[in-house]
């Protein structure tokens, strides 16, 4: 393999969108992994700018729309110009029970119009599809997006925890620039299966949890390393029968990062950084000094004889627990 120039900006496929090579998912910043504070992740969310980052990842249901109502505060007053703005539909609210999903085109467009009024701004640069409805047509949900972008209410389409052939359904309907999945060096077979696919299609890989839900950063060493309310603790990899296997594998990523003078999580996102340039990391987070951290990886500079090294590893398959709690399984990769 050839290791991309890790530095250099990364293009949302044919869109004509490019963005640092990092960006910043923005979920932890509404109560997803336990309490959050909205002038700190005002402040986290300026810092990464500052810093470069100008990729930034929201959502319709982080806090039910709490999350693109704080990420517009924070862009007021000229900061909406110098970043790429992503948001997502699609889950609906079920209080007391799993989320539901809406792919239907009314239900598109209303979305829209909501999430457009919560950022306050007057077009998306990219919109996903959260979670594929499968009682709707991918066509008929993408045909309807595509209306929005004729609008000029949308710049770019997206799909998330799409399988390869509804993004193939989907991109014949109106041009896919990215989709979005799960994708890290322990989590990585449903990724690195729809890569074949987004790659000959000319679409962009956005990589969520690239640090494992901060598995790979080191920082917990047992369960109750998780704090009470933190949204970690409902997922399979960290139940006590998973939790020991794992960091055995990250134990891994901890001698290279020690022998190269990195933090793991910097080398596990030089790691997916090393795979393609078509590839872009989100790693959220709370803290201003864990975006300076994440964007540190930039410096890592593995080879493709370390990359390789860490993929060999930890191979596809080796992560003990799914991606997500049983119920929620059946929402991805549809």
């Amino acid at each position: 393999m050839t290791v991309p120039d890790t530095r250099a900006s990364r293009r949302l496929g044919g869109s004509g969108l490019e963005v640092f090579p990092i960006g910043l998912g923005c979920m932890s910043l509404s109560g997803a992994y336990g309490k959050s504070d909205d002038d700190e992740g005002i402040r986290v969310i300026h810092h990464a700018i500052d810093r470069g980052v100008n990729f930034l990842d929201s959502s319709d249901m982080y806090g039910w729309g709490h999350n693109e109502t704080l990420l517009g505060k924070a862009l007021a007053g000229g900061l909406r110009d110098k970043v790429v703005l992503a948001t997502k539909f699609g889950q609906t609210q079920r209080p007391g029970g799993a989320n539901g999903v809406d792919g239907s085109p009314a239900y598109v467009k209303a979305a829209c119009e909501a999430s457009l009024k919560r950022l306050g701004v007057e077009v998306i640069d990219l919109y996903y599809q959260h979670r594929v409805d499968p009682s709707v047509p991918i066509e008929e949900t993408v045909g309807a997006m595509g209306e929005l972008v004729k609008a000029g209410k949308v710049r770019a389409l997206g799909l998330s925890e799409a399988r390869p052939e509804t993004i193939r359904r989907a991109h014949a309907t109106h041009p896919i620039a990215a989709v979005q999945s799960e994708y890290s060096l322990l989590y990585r077979q449903d990724a690195e299966a729809t890569l074949a696919t987004t790659r000959a299609l000319g679409i962009a890989y956005v990589a969520y949890s690239p640090l494992g839900r901060s598995l790979l950063t080191g920082a917990v060493k047992r369960a109750s390393d998780i704090p009470e309310g933190d949204g970690r603790g409902r997922h399979p990899r960290f139940a006590a029968e998973n939790l020991a296997r794992n960091l055995a594998l990250v134990a891994r990523v901890e001698a290279m990062a020690k022998d190269k003078g990195y933090t793991p999580g910097q080398v596990a996102l030089a790691w997916l950084l090393a795979q393609g340039s078509d590839i872009v990391p989100i790693p959220g987070t709370k803290r201003a000094a864990r975006v300076d951290e994440n964007v540190g990886a930039l410096d890592v500079g593995l080879s493709a004889d370390e990359a390789a090294s860490l993929s060999a590893a930890i191979p596809p398959g080796a992560a003990a627990g799914t991606r997500y709690a049983e119920a929620q399984m059946k929402a991805v990769y549809l």
